[in-house]
């Protein structure tokens, strides 16, 4: 018996299968050893086509790539890092599934760090990294710019939320982002608008405060910051009262989180949402479903994200030029936003 690659296959249970090879998968998905491996290391250098069936015979055949030789003859660790802020944000859950099912799927190891929300363990768990990893992915970092410029002088890194000349980067469209949801909201009749805002040392805070309030000057609308509080739902619940005090009919929150917070505090002070208040979140995490009302928020594809920061970092460790990847965010309107009485 033969298998779909045209190897033979062991009938007798008692003997170890054979293990599958490079040339199996490049015989059955059609293409030269070289583009087998292109594939795996570099998805972007493929065609669409071409990736989908090499991809699809790894799928079948259970390919595994000999991590240990390819990192033998490469001098390498075979491991990188993904650096997070907090792994229980179910922001940076799904993303770091996406980066490490990309980095299975290309042979690396992926360690992931999660810095509690502390620039200064940030920093020290970098630098501990240094000897033992080929490369490193900083998300939503808390250090400066200054810093990430001396850590990308000697690592090979990747930036997420972040941007800095030279860096390769992938960062989220949120010029349209805060369009979406102020056009939203707008077209709901709301007219002041409120803004709880997540941490001051958050590079996506900056930008995403600017983004709304460009947004709001073109809808004719006001929108009002109440900012400096913690990215999860406790600091939804500190910013509830302060929320309602802006007389504001809607409040758009840092994340989905702290949209959270937000109606677990609004509903102990008995004001109903949207009745009483129409909320938005960001992110449009698993959580913005699971509420009560389900959030209305705006988010992008997380996983599709990990994938494209893991993509970039293995073509920066060949060598490679890259260029940044911006990704599309889209709005999902659920129950939570509704028009003003």
């Amino acid at each position: 018996m033969r298998s779909a690659a045209g190897r033979p296959l062991r009938t007798d249970l008692r003997q170890a299968p054979l293990m599958t090879t490079v040339h199996d998968v490049a015989a059955l998905s059609g293409v030269s050893i070289a583009t087998v491996s292109r594939t795996l290391r570099a998805p972007h250098r493929v065609s669409e086509g071409t990736r989908e069936r090499v991809l699809a015979a790894v799928r079948e055949l259970d390919y595994r790539p000999n991590r240990a030789a390819i990192n033998l003859r490469g001098g390498r660790t075979g491991a990188i890092a993904l650096v997070v802020p907090d792994i229980a944000n179910p922001y940076f859950a799904a993303l770091t599934k996406g980066a490490q099912a990309a980095a299975r799927a290309r042979g690396f190891g992926l360690v992931v760090v999660d810095t509690t929300e502390d620039a200064g363990v940030e920093r020290d768990e970098v630098a501990s990294l240094r000897s033992e990893i080929d490369g490193m992915i900083l998300v939503s970092s808390r250090l400066d710019d200054g810093e990430l410029e001396q850590i990308a002088s000697w690592a090979r890194c990747v930036l997420i939320n972040r941007s800095l000349p030279g860096v390769p980067s992938v960062t989220l469209d949120e010029v349209a982002a805060a369009r979406a949801a102020i056009d939203h909201l707008a077209g709901l009749g709301h007219r002041r608008i409120a803004y709880v805002g997540g941490p001051t040392r958050s590079w996506s805070e900056a930008r995403r405060w600017r983004a709304l309030r460009d947004a709001a000057d073109d809808a004719h609308v006001s929108v009002q910051r109440i900012g400096g509080h913690t990215p999860d739902a406790r600091g939804g619940r500190d910013a509830a009262g302060a929320a309602l005090a802006q007389q504001a009919s809607a409040v758009i929150a840092y994340n989905d989180l702290v949209a959270l917070g937000l109606l677990a505090g609004w509903a102990e002070a008995g004001v109903r949402v949207p009745r009483d208040m129409s909320l938005l979140g960001f992110d449009d995490t698993f959580v913005a479903e699971l509420s009560s009302p389900p959030l209305t928020s705006v988010g992008a594809d997380l996983g599709a994200v990990g994938e494209a920061a893991v993509a970039l970092l293995l073509a920066r460790i060949d060598g490679e030029t890259t260029q940044p990847v911006s990704s599309p965010m889209t709005l999902s309107v659920r129950s939570s936003t509704a028009p003003v009485d």
